[in-house]
């Protein structure tokens, strides 16, 4: 049910997304990548096009000249289009110029095993959204259905009060985006500030079953250079469960954080006050 929830709030935004664009071109034939990429199953023409409120006759223009890239594959049987090969030519080089992947990775796996809970690595790409780009699933008692590649809002649950603390964004441009965003047990957007001024003090947030209810996530700032946040580490779990360790995960994620966060630009001397 919750993944459902948040599949049909992903589409919706994909499509806002489209419709917004000024560059409306790559917007669609961005769109139509992300939804093939997140469907189990080749799409359709006029499913790709309903989901995304594109026109059929403008989506099957995109299929077309996607498919000329083999970014997308079609099923001349079938009449449906799913990712191609393609696509991985791009994700070869990115990760090859990524360090942030190659470091984090045995660090996500060491906590994950450590503490049994779900550890995530995510990219930050300003205010619209977070990317995960490293995942390390642990433990029994929770397992989180997110894929590499699977984009969140920016703000939403603990990764989006390290932004905010730690982003310097206008305050009114964070209440704007706060007003958009969609949780199972919303705080008020005062009490979200409150957290957030707390993130800044102790280095660290935590989301006590705000986004998804009866889940606790933490999370921990990590900087590319020494005036920009970029990522971020992200421990997940069910909130009974995690409570008698929590202490201890959180200071561990902050030191992994901070650890990560030398390697990739040399110490940081991050000022929590």
């Amino acid at each position: 049910m919750i993944e459902r929830r948040k599949k049909a709030r992903a589409d919706r935004a994909l499509a806002k997304a489209v419709e917004s664009s000024k560059a409306p071109a790559i917007s669609r034939a961005a769109a139509v990548l992300r939804l093939l990429g997140k469907s189990d199953t080749p799409l359709g023409v006029h499913s790709i096009a309903r989901e995304l409120g594109l026109v059929p006759s403008t989506c099957l223009y995109v299929l077309r000249a996607l498919v000329a890239e083999e970014f997308v594959s079609f099923d001349a049987s079938t009449k449906r289009y799913a990712l191609e090969a393609g696509v991985l030519t791009l994700a070869r080089h990115w990760l090859r110029r990524n360090r942030f992947n190659d470091l984090v990775q045995p660090v996500l796996d060491r906590l994950s095993q450590n503490f049994g809970v779900t550890l995530l690595g995510v990219q930050i790409v300003g205010l619209d959204h977070i990317v995960v780009v490293a995942v390390s699933q642990g433990g029994q008692n929770f397992q989180l259905s997110t894929q590499i590649g699977s984009r969140f809002p920016a703000l939403i649950s603990a990764t989006g009060r390290c932004i905010a603390a730690f982003g310097d964004h206008p305050a009114a441009e964070l209440q704007a985006r706060f007003q958009s965003l969609r949780w199972d047990e919303a705080p008020s957007f005062e009490a979200w500030q409150a957290q957030v001024q707390e993130t800044k003090r102790q280095g660290f947030a935590v989301d006590a079953g705000h986004y998804i209810s009866g889940v606790t996530v933490v999370a921990a700032p990590v900087w590319k250079t020494r005036d920009k946040l970029s990522h971020a580490l992200v421990a997940i779990g069910v909130g009974g469960a995690l409570r008698a360790g929590l202490p201890a995960l959180q200071a561990s994620l902050l030191s992994a954080a901070e650890t990560v966060s030398n390697q990739l630009c040399g110490e940081v001397s991050a000022d929590w006050s």
